[in-house]
């Protein structure tokens, strides 16, 4: 039976961006994470905040990739952030390579996930972005596969430490 998702309040955006940092500090090579919201839920700085926890070098340089599609950035694992908002058909998701970073070492952060889902690998760590104010946001954190979910453990972990 599959472990229930992990749901997490944020108030703030700073809170929001911590999260992604402590979510960071537990990414292994290969991990697929897939972030799904709104236009304005926080998906790019809870992506900061992933790569802060990655130990990027330049943190202020993350940002959301709609017009160039990728960008890749150093850290302590290759980050591949996506971004396929403005991406028409699945095979262009495959033009860019995914599933070959996907097979990579680095970890692969994808913004509007749910339009490529089906190319989504079937181990990978799923957060869904949902606005709860003017501020403030509600993550749900599903694993999928064993290897993603002991990230939610971890993660909850942290929260009880």
């Amino acid at each position: 039976m599959k472990p229930p998702p992990l749901q997490i309040d944020c108030p703030t955006p700073e809170a929001t961006q911590a999260l992604g940092q402590r979510l960071g500090a537990l990414l292994f090579p290969g991990a697929v994470v897939a972030l799904v919201g709104p236009l304005g839920a926080g998906k790019t700085l809870f992506t900061r905040g992933i790569a802060l926890g990655l130990e990027v070098a330049a943190p202020e340089q993350v940002t959301s990739p709609t017009f160039v599609l990728i960008q890749e950035y150093a850290a302590r694992l290759p980050i591949y952030h996506f971004d396929v908002y403005r991406l028409k058909h699945l095979a262009e998701f495959e033009d860019l390579g995914a599933l070959e970073y996907f097979a990579g070492n680095g970890v692969c952060l994808i913004e509007w996930a749910d339009r490529v889902a089906p190319l989504l690998p079937d181990e990978h760590l799923s957060i869904d972005f949902e606005l709860t104010g003017p501020q403030s946001r509600r993550l749900t954190l599903t694993g999928n596969g064993s290897r993603h979910q002991q990230i939610i453990d971890q993660l909850w972990a942290t929260f009880l430490s």
